[in-house]
């Protein structure tokens, strides 16, 4: 129940659970091209900002005090909606000013995928988060946390075995191979060119495409609507390409840490003959 008073993006996940009222500030949802509407997305910052702390603030006096936020680097499953590093910064100071925890969920985006192996480390943040939560490309879930929030009996918060020593041992093989391999340059490489293939896309097929955005290979792309994201999903798939959907109307990438550059032109090919049979 815990977990599925944190999520947001989809009903059905919810419907028929009997949860609290958890209390929800905006993600901010930004203008793109980014460099064409600095203004305007530095606006939608401090909007976002002032509602998670008057969330906060209310709190308090409404004698429920919230403890933590819990925040995603990116929100994928909702749209993949970004944050600036303004933002994230500003976050972190209003849950020092009142003393509460700053918890960043890597669930999805911890691991490599953006580029480097956790997305915060992008965001310049004056101290480490207090909690960071992990799982997927981490091939278990957990966290890890400031020394001070350590629980009196760490073991209460562990299973029968005590965690899953297995999947460390294979953990620990992957770490060293994205190390040996240099895994997060080459996610650094590609995604540059799946970014600009995309943005080259959407400027060549604007009545379809919109609001390119990503880090390292984490890439999404808007279409014009759902019917139509769903089509060329269903399409690229047709074709031997299987990608993926998030939000109302966002093609989402999630490609492996071996995903290579010759991959990424393969992929953006087969999307634009899919655009051109639209």
């Amino acid at each position: 129940a815990a977990s599925l008073a944190c999520t947001h993006s989809k009903y059905i996940h919810k419907i028929d659970v009997p949860l609290a009222a958890w209390p929800v500030s905006d993600f901010p949802r930004y203008k793109y091209p980014l460099e064409e509407n600095i203004r305007e997305n530095q606006e939608e910052d401090n909007r976002c900002l002032a509602l998670a702390e008057e969330a906060i603030a209310n709190s308090e006096k409404n004698g429920c005090p919230i403890t933590g936020v819990i925040v995603e680097p990116i929100q994928a499953e909702g749209g993949d909606h970004h944050g600036s590093n303004k933002w994230f910064q500003g976050l972190q100071q209003i849950c020092k000013k009142y003393d509460i925890v700053y918890l960043i969920d890597e669930v999805q985006t911890g691991g490599g995928p953006t580029g480097k192996m956790w997305c915060h480390e992008w965001f310049d943040l004056e101290d480490s988060p207090d909690i960071v939560t992990f799982s997927k490309k981490m091939l278990t879930g957990g966290l890890y946390h400031k020394p001070e929030l350590r629980p009196k009996q760490p073991w209460r918060i562990f299973n029968t075995w005590v965690g899953d020593p297995g999947k460390l041992i294979l953990l620990d093989a992957v770490l060293k191979t994205i190390r040996k391999d240099d895994l997060l340059g080459n996610t650094l490489a590609t995604g540059d060119i799946l970014l600009s293939g995309l943005k080259d896309l959407e400027s060549r097929f604007p009545k379809y495409l919109k609001n390119t955005r990503g880090r390292g290979t984490f890439c999404a792309i808007d279409c014009d609507t759902g019917a139509r994201r769903d089509d060329v999903l269903a399409k690229l798939r047709s074709l031997g390409v299987h990608a993926g959907g998030c939000g109302e109307a966002a093609i989402r990438l999630r490609p492996a840490l071996i995903f290579q550059p010759w991959h990424a032109h393969i992929f953006l090919q087969k999307l634009e003959d899919v655009l051109l049979a639209q």
